[in-house]
């Protein structure tokens, strides 16, 4: 049976619902993205892990995109800067581990719990600031808590100078702002590319124990430098990918531990650990539901489905992290004591898969045990199903978090 494309819907008010409805067309089901651009929304989770681990699969659109080849993606495409970047995310093969190898020694264990007490500190001192708040008064912690955590472990990592903080933080933003017209899409872009080649321009002169100063070292080496280009691109996904995708782990695991009392007490009580509700978090809502974009390198077969040479794929995490051939029949149920949460696809698979993941778990065991021990009490301040999720079809996450810490006395 032929079936129009599902238009996705780019507001993500209801991201698991639409995902649910996209999987009962097949485990490979054609989708149209913002602009009226098709793209093959793999939502099944063995297809989608096969097909993430195919070198016929590419994330290069100047080699392997039809439609870009052909000039059919232009500047009006409101996507065009999740394509258009040189970097490792959109690489392919020996390219691809080139650039890999040049930004791992970035990403190494040693550095990654180097950044444990930095991270301490920052929890610390963002949770004394919460507790000034009255008791009774609302605050909103994906502002006040979820959001600047991970932002402020980026700059950190990447030794951002105060006076391009603020800037870098607005356009990273704006990246994942499902509400920007694609002039504005493409402004916020060249405004981040700017401020990241003032960041690196400033590490030049001023190097440090950062990964820019890191990279720039690379620049140095013979054989496989990075390009100027490849280096602000590359600095460019890590602050995107590092910090939106640990706010979305954070805030959603409020949200669920708000709404679920029994399962704050056993957690709080240690017969729940916090790795349990982490790696089920992942599973459950996945921080970014659907990741532009993959390219078929030749005709591929899956599942009965042909998807055409220089086709676009959509990897549909928050879909296939609920597959019920994987999770059975309570795959919608948020359970940490399932033996199959460990199985989820969030940060990727393959080739491409999360250089950062250790970080973002990192992050997430020391943010929410210090919040939830500090606030035990805390509570929505408004109904939790009346909150408003993010503008994206990408990002999966709340606008706000409005919560009361501590009851009024």
């Amino acid at each position: 049976m032929v079936h129009e494309p599902i238009v996705l819907d780019t507001s993500g008010v209801d991201i698991q619902g639409e995902s649910a409805r996209i999987r009962a067309r097949g485990p490979v089901t054609l989708v149209e993205l913002p602009g009226g651009v098709p793209a093959w929304s793999v939502t099944d989770a063995g297809a989608l892990r096969t097909l993430l681990a195919d070198s016929r699969v590419s994330k290069d659109p100047r080699r392997h995109w039809a439609a870009f080849i052909n000039g059919e993606i232009t500047e009006s495409w409101p996507l065009l800067p999740w394509v258009i970047a040189e970097n490792m995310f959109t690489a392919y093969g020996p390219e691809h581990r080139r650039l890999r190898t040049l930004v791992s020694p970035a990403f190494t264990n040693r550095r990654t719990q180097a950044m444990r007490p930095r991270i301490e500190k920052i929890t610390r001192d963002l949770l004394d600031t919460l507790a000034a708040t009255p008791p009774g008064e609302t605050v909103d912690l994906r502002a006040g808590y979820a959001y600047p955590v991970p932002i402020r472990v980026i700059s950190q990592l990447l030794g951002v100078p105060e006076h391009l903080d603020a800037d870098i933080h607005k356009c990273v933003d704006g990246f994942f702002d499902g509400s920007l017209t694609p002039e504005e899409s493409m402004a916020n872009y060249i405004e981040m590319s700017r401020l990241v080649g003032e960041l690196v321009a400033y590490r030049h002169r001023e190097p440090g124990d950062d990964i820019t100063s890191v990279l720039i070292g690379t620049q140095q080496e013979d054989g496989s430098r990075l390009s100027d280009k490849e280096l602000v691109d590359t600095l460019m996904l890590v602050v995107n990918a590092g910090h939106e995708t640990t706010l979305n782990l954070i805030d959603q695991s409020i949200h669920t531990l708000l709404t679920r009392p029994q399962l704050r007490e056993d957690v709080l009580a240690e017969r729940i650990s916090w790795a349990d509700v982490i790696e089920e978090m992942l599973r459950y809502e996945s921080p970014v539901a659907h990741l532009p974009l993959r390219y078929a390198v030749e005709d591929i077969e899956i599942d009965g489905v042909s998807i055409p040479k220089g086709e676009a794929i959509l990897a549909s995490y928050a879909g296939a992290n609920r597959d019920p051939k994987v999770h059975g029949d309570t795959a919608d149920e948020f359970d940490p004591l399932r033996t199959t949460k460990d199985q989820h696809l969030a940060f990727g698979h393959g080739a491409h898969h999360c250089i950062g993941a250790p970080l973002a778990r990192m992050e997430a065991a020391i943010a929410l045990p210090a919040l939830f021990t500090r606030f035990p009490e805390m509570q929505f301040a408004t109904e939790p199903s009346t909150l408003a999720k993010l503008g994206s079809f990408i990002s999966n996450g709340h606008v706000e978090l409005p919560v009361i810490l501590q009851p009024a006395r």
